[in-house]
């Protein structure tokens, strides 16, 4: 998308502007009647738009196509040639969303400085869309446990259709991770991903983010619905949206068009929508929060992204992941991660998730000691202190037990942590543990603990029994 396309009812006009532009490099088409130019627009979007207002014998004319144009095809730079007397009209056709306006009789240098800004405003354009591409296509998933293997099975599935998805799983789980790579595995990769915050936009200004505002003053201003079009928008946190947004959110997924904030005109819209959230939408209807068809309409295919604990495997793989990342976006130190510190990543919690684990890995970047591996000093506690290297750091509770009874809760809580660590690998712990399988089974019995399948993993708890304390 390279060209120029000219349109104007006068044959000598449109070839004498096309000698022009030929002799600076420039490719153009030609079209005399509103026909014509539609079929060239539908065909090939140009990166540039010449446009007569007044098309004799044609069916639309230059603000109608126009009004197409910044619908359809809203990064298209539109350049008005406008008679003497139509000044006002092209002045209307600016606020429309036209670039520019040229009068005729024409200039040249003046034409071809127009052309030169709006040529360049295309190229800028084209660039932004590269680099949000490129942006989705970073959006890598990372994890080789049986809960991520799961997860990215399921996503998989519905790349290729159209089908409306909702994400659900804690804050920081990777939801928009997810959503990004069925947008980047689809066939709607090479048009925009536009994500929408519900969570951060204040709810009177939510509807003129969505779909944008028409005033006198300032023209069209398109939405994120707009910049959507013929891609995908990501509603974060979809049970935050306000009531009133929800109801007419509903009304553009059924009939797939809108109207602007203080605009008449119908925009129409091609958009495939995934939504996320960690909340129970369930709950959030009972208590009239949130509006139950619109839950059917975006619950279409429900896909649960786990948290960070049901697939702790994954830890020292994402660190790793993630330290390439600051190394070639921050310059931050590229550090191995030494075997104790990986294993004590995967035995913390993380009620913050995968976006948890990001943050602290940057912050032992930022903090660290020097360009070796990271290692378990390094790495904080969960109150945030760093860990005393050779010193345990007894909780309350256990403190005040007898020595029998600490030594037993010790012992059930450090097997749990290293079967969850391990997917519920019970040879794999065996081995890290230093202990004979069938020993383990033995001791994992006397002290209560069970392992039960959940998510494509193995996890541990405790079984109620009067006997255990």
């Amino acid at each position: 998308m390279s060209d120029i396309l000219i349109v104007d009812d006068e044959r000598d006009i449109r070839e004498l502007i096309s000698d022009i532009l030929e002799d600076e490099g420039y490719t153009t088409r030609l079209a005399g009647t509103s026909d014509e130019a539609m079929n060239e627009i539908n065909a090939e979007p140009p990166a540039l738009l010449v446009l007569d207002i007044w098309l004799k014998d044609s069916r639309m004319d230059g603000i109608d196509i126009l009004t197409t144009v910044k619908r359809d095809n809203p990064d298209v730079p539109v350049v008005i040639i406008s008679g003497h007397g139509n000044i006002e009209i092209a002045v209307a056709a600016i606020k429309q969303g036209a670039y520019d306006f040229i009068e005729k009789p024409f200039n040249i240098e003046q034409l071809l400085v127009v052309i030169r800004r709006a040529m360049e405003t295309s190229r800028l354009r084209r660039e932004n869309q590269t680099l949000r591409r490129k942006e989705v296509t970073a959006a890598e998933m990372i994890g080789n446990s049986g809960a991520f293997r799961a997860l990215v099975g399921q996503l998989d599935k519905v790349t290729k259709s159209n089908g409306r998805v909702m994400l659900s799983g804690p804050a920081g789980s990777g939801k928009e991770v997810a959503a990004r790579y069925i947008h980047s595995n689809s066939n709607r990769s090479g048009a925009p991903f536009v994500s929408v915050n519900c969570a951060s936009i204040e709810p009177e200004r939510m509807e003129e983010v969505l779909f944008g505002r028409e005033s006198s003053e300032r023209g069209v201003e398109p939405g994120l619905l707009e910049q959507a079009h013929g891609g995908v928008i990501y509603f974060d946190e979809v049970g935050d949206m306000p009531l009133g947004t929800q109801s007419k959110i509903l009304r553009v997924l059924v009939d797939q068009q809108f109207q602007r904030v203080g605009g008449n005109d119908k925009v129409r819209v091609d958009i495939r929508v995934i939504s996320s959230t960690n909340k129970d939408l369930q709950a959030a209807i009972d208590s009239g929060d949130f509006r139950q068809e619109l839950y059917h309409r975006l619950n279409v295919v429900p896909i649960s992204v786990p948290s960070l604990e049901e697939r702790r495997e994954d830890i020292p793989v994402l660190a790793e992941h993630f330290i390439e990342t600051f190394n070639a976006g921050q310059g931050l130190p590229l550090r191995a991660i030494s075997e104790d510190a990986a294993a004590l990543l995967q035995t913390m919690i993380w009620p913050g998730n995968v976006r948890q684990l990001k943050n602290l890995i940057e912050r032992v970047l930022i903090l660290g000691e020097g360009t070796g591996p990271i290692e378990v000093r390094e790495l904080p506690r969960d109150d945030g202190a760093p860990t005393d290297e050779g010193r345990v750091i007894l909780s309350g509770g256990v403190a005040t037990l007898p020595l029998r009874e600490a030594r037993e809760a010790f012992e059930r809580e450090y097997l749990l942590t290293q079967i969850n660590r391990f997917g519920g690998n019970i040879s794999r712990t065996a081995s890290f543990v230093g202990m004979e399988r069938s020993a383990l089974h033995r001791k994992l019995k006397s002290l209560g603990v069970v392992t039960t399948a959940k998510s494509g993993a193995r996890v541990a708890h405790i079984e109620e029994a009067d006997e255990i304390t």
